[in-house]
């Protein structure tokens, strides 16, 4: 038994080292999390030279397949990263694609995103020099055109995809409800009901992580989300994304979505081909309907007049293709995927986080849950499909390593996760 002084003297070096690595999570973590206000003055100075000559705006005449005749499949592509809109399982695609054809990623560099939620500059890309030119970039960023534009090519295809705003916000609130301290407030069972009921009583818009709770769209697209509504400067931004981005898919026809991709991009089937991914499990899914939907959609009414906008000309698209050819393409889409999941996944389906054998296929997970929904890979897969089976199945963190990007901080964070349990 320690006698009483060394009893207090071992409390207090526990104290001090408890203090110490208290100190140390805070200062990783505000590195690993920039302040939402360090904006446009991170940019890269003007000096630096552009990958090529950049036009005003992007051409938007790109030959669709199947409208011109023969075309060359495209390989310059910017894809805007939005949050919880299936962009994990478009993130993939782009992997796949560019590792089968040796394009040249524009990488973060130490994390998993370009240090976001700050705005992106040319010189957080990973190994960037003045001049640099590139084929993709599609990690998460909040958008800054003329820096992206200075990245790549002139004709780079500009992509980005939207989801209704009221379940985008319910998706939102529940993955990082976590990290935004304001929500703490809440008391009831149901932290959203509570929250939609008044959230002008909780919602802090200078507040840690704020964003990620209001018109999240328009921020991560690099705009101001605490705009008042009736500013004309909302509909003047709305018509700047329909000018930058020659696509806007929607989560909710993620099919549709990707055949009008695959034609606009010039790629085969094959390439367009998906597994779901960092999709939450249905238990962790309460859909939101009647009045709270129409709270939630009230809330974040600058997204809902963006999607509106885009959902109308995603349908024009729709029509301009031919329904019946788009019915025949999805079709086509779902049944590949049908065949490629009975023989890559086993039992077929996405499974508990619990239940993933392999770690190389387990997801990044929300803060204090493990909602999030991955994949085992059959142990008997023939030769023709081995490869695409796994690189189909991968999960993003693990795909950067595989592509040799440089994870430092994302690493330890996750080693300092486990390691508490959280």
């Amino acid at each position: 038994m320690l006698l009483p002084q060394k009893r207090w003297e071992s409390m207090a070096k526990g104290l001090v080292l408890g203090a110490l690595f208290t100190s140390f999570l805070l200062l990783l973590y505000s590195y690993a999390v920039p302040p939402l206000h360090a904006g446009l003055a991170s940019v890269t100075p003007e000096g630096a030279a552009p990958c090529s000559p950049a036009p005003s705006e992007p051409e938007t005449a790109i030959p669709a397949n199947g409208s011109a005749g023969s075309c060359q499949p495209r390989r310059d592509i910017v894809f805007m990263k939005t949050h919880k809109t299936a962009s994990s399982t478009l993130l993939n695609i782009l992997f796949r694609f560019g590792q089968k054809h040796g394009l040249k990623f524009a990488f973060p560099n130490g994390r998993n995103d370009f240090d976001y939620p700050a705005f992106f500059a040319r010189s957080l890309v990973q190994d960037y020099r003045p001049g640099a030119c590139f084929n993709i970039i599609c990690n998460h960023m909040r958008f800054h055109y003329d820096e992206v534009r200075g990245l790549v090519p002139p004709n780079a295809t500009f992509i980005t995809v939207l989801r209704d705003p009221a379940r985008l916000f319910e998706s939102s609130f529940h993955y990082f409800g976590s990290v935004v301290p304001f929500t703490w407030k809440l008391s009831s069972q149901d932290k959203l009901a509570e929250f939609l009921q008044d959230p002008d009583r909780y919602y802090d818009p200078n507040g840690y992580n704020a964003h990620y709770l209001r018109n999240l769209l328009f921020f991560d697209l690099g705009y101001d989300s605490g705009l008042d509504p009736g500013s004309p400067q909302v509909q003047e931004h709305i018509l700047e994304v329909e000018r930058r981005f020659h696509l806007v898919l929607l989560q909710e026809y993620f099919d549709e979505s990707l055949v009008l991709l695959k034609d606009l991009l010039c790629w085969e089937l094959e390439d367009v081909l998906y597994f779901k991914l960092n999709a939450r499990r249905a238990s962790a899914v309460p859909r939101i309907s009647g009045e709270l939907y129409r709270r939630a959609t009230d809330w974040n009414v600058l997204d809902a007049r963006l999607y509106r906008h885009f959902n109308a000309s995603f349908w024009h698209k729709v029509e301009a293709f031919g329904r019946e050819r788009m019915a025949r393409e999805v079709a086509a889409l779902r049944q590949a995927n049908e065949r490629m999941s009975r023989i890559c996944i086993d039992g077929g389906h996405a499974v508990d986080a619990a239940a993933i054998q392999d770690s190389a296929m387990q997801p990044w997970q929300p803060l204090g849950a493990k909602s999030i929904l991955g994949y085992n890979l059959k142990k008997s897969i023939g030769r023709r499909h081995a490869q695409l089976c796994r690189r189909m199945l991968t999960p993003e963190i693990q795909y950067l390593m595989d592509l040799g990007v440089n994870l430092w901080v994302t690493k330890l964070w996750k080693l300092i996760r486990d390691f508490l349990q959280w």
